[in-house]
């Protein structure tokens, strides 16, 4: 697969670009009854995630491309395949290739819709 289905890309679960530190991706986002997250990501462009830091635990895995996570000045490369949990108050950026796509979780609300601004 080369794409997430269908029913996974609704338009009321599309993440608002306000919400983002990257450019040139696409998320959908879906909400825990605990206030968690999962987010689905679809990185159509080369690009960086500018660094931050959030208040609660966050959990990513890579299911196609290469995404390389930056924490504490080290370039850290996570193939399809690979996971990476991120515990929270670690400052972390990133860099991911075209093509990429990636799922995370996260232990609070990282992202609103758009149809909620």
């Amino acid at each position: 697969m080369n794409d997430f289905p269908e029913f996974m890309k609704g338009p009321k679960n599309k993440i608002s670009s306000r919400s983002q530190y990257s450019k040139g991706i696409q998320g959908y986002v879906y909400d825990g009854a605990d206030g968690s997250q999962m987010a689905f990501w679809i990185h159509a462009i080369d690009g960086i995630s500018q660094e931050h830091v959030h208040d609660y635990d966050e959990y990513f895995v890579v299911v196609q491309g290469r995404y390389t996570l930056l924490i504490g000045g080290k370039k850290i490369p996570v193939g399809v395949g690979e996971e990476y949990f991120i515990a929270k108050g670690v400052a972390h950026a990133g860099e991911y290739n075209a093509g990429t796509r990636t799922i995370h979780a996260f232990g609070g609300k990282r992202v609103k819709r758009e149809i909620e601004e």
